[in-house]
């Protein structure tokens, strides 16, 4: 596919996290192509970054931007309307927010990676509550996230393919924009994750995570509090100063560590503990590829990730005294690390490329029909 010209579209490039771990796969298969994104901040990213051809709106130019990307919500609807992507054959947008609703010329492919409808928008009762907005403000906010939710519905009419990182954002698509999306999980580089020898494995829980409010990430440092098991903290956030509050004697913070550090942690650590509802999870296949456990929420990816019992637990409800009985029926379970990898092998990146190839050849054939009869042509894939 190197004849065809494509761009690829990125919702922010100011932090590092799994999306971003998305898009260099993306930009693997499509090497030459421009990134477009609202902003960027290439010293909060991976060196290799500065190769690309990262193209920014005009976002970029407003004052502190970087450290407070929040602070100008209300104008990134707008910012993404103004990039023109014009004179390409295919663009491929990875979005949890705005990135897909750019507008593309009528002969021009659009394929979205989803990683979730906005959830700040879709359920902004729990995100403000979680985050702990003042009242006064989320009384100002009520108004544009109604609009907002609008708006990401009509511009979700205009993609070609919608494709999905898991089954729970597949149906969450479904229910808020009212669109099919195929499923393929994200790729996760499991190669970097390798068991250790039995005797290495420590005594500790291991918590991978940015450090915010809506993560919950209190209930795992109030479990291990309770039941006095060393936890180590890999991670930073602005919630970092009320978890280390909150935390007691066993609880371990380490900030952001190296992905050699991570991986040595991960596979060397009793367990890791995921107490969020995540759109997918990569940190959930990250450690399983390290032939370790994940104790996780039964809720969204960890559904689609974790085999209860066998490569790990689910706990029902997101509270201290779920995640409390969880890790006791841990402790009577036993875990073969050679299934637990065997198990994360089904993400590895040569799957996510090739089911991702498939669909761009696909909705390629049918390029240079009218739209309408595009989105016929492609209803298998949606």
């Amino acid at each position: 596919m190197s004849a065809v010209r494509t761009a690829i579209v990125h919702d922010y490039l100011n932090q590092y996290g799994g999306a971003e771990r998305v898009l260099e796969v993306l930009h693997a298969l499509f090497p030459d192509a421009p990134v477009y994104t609202s902003i960027y901040a290439p010293d909060r990213l991976p060196a290799f970054y500065r190769s690309w051809d990262v193209r920014t709106s005009w976002l970029q130019r407003l004052p502190a931007i970087h450290r407070k990307h929040q602070l100008y919500l209300p104008l990134y609807p707008l910012a993404f309307s103004r990039l023109r992507l014009d004179g390409f054959d295919l663009v491929v947008s990875s979005s949890s927010a705005f990135a897909k609703s750019v507008r593309v010329s009528p002969g021009t492919v659009h394929i979205c990676y989803c990683h979730s409808p906005m959830r700040f928008a879709w359920d902004f009762t729990t995100y403000a509550a979680r985050e702990e907005l003042p009242a006064l403000v989320r009384q100002l906010l009520r108004p544009f996230m109604a609009w907002l939710r609008r708006w990401d519905r009509r511009t979700a009419q205009h993609i070609d393919v919608i494709v999905a990182n898991s089954h729970t954002v597949a149906e969450r698509i479904r229910r808020y924009w009212g669109r099919d999306a195929v499923v393929v999980h994200p790729p996760v580089s499991v190669d970097r994750a390798q068991p250790a020898p039995p005797q290495e494995i420590g005594d500790y829980f291991l918590l991978v995570s940015r450090l915010v409010h809506y993560k919950r990430l209190d209930i795992v440092i109030e479990a291990c509090n309770q039941l006095r098991l060393p936890l180590k903290v890999i991670g930073d956030g602005r919630a970092r100063s009320a978890l280390e509050r909150l935390a007691g004697p066993t609880v371990q913070f380490l900030g952001t560590v190296s992905d050699e550090e991570k991986f040595h942690l991960y596979a060397r650590c009793r367990a890791a503990i995921f107490p969020a509802e995540d759109d997918f999870g990569i940190a959930q296949v990250e450690v399983q590829a390290a032939g370790r456990p994940a104790i996780a929420l039964a809720r969204g990816g960890a559904c689609e990730t974790v085999v209860d019992g066998v490569t790990g637990v689910l706990f029902p409800e997101q509270t201290v005294e779920s995640l409390v009985a969880a890790l006791r029926r841990f402790e009577h379970l036993q875990f073969d690390p050679g299934t637990i990898r065997q198990h994360a092998e089904r993400f590895r990146p040569e799957r996510f490329q090739a089911a991702f190839t498939d669909i761009v050849r696909s909705a390629l054939a049918v390029r240079s029909t009218s739209p309408q009869r595009r989105r016929e042509a492609l209803a298998p894939w949606n």
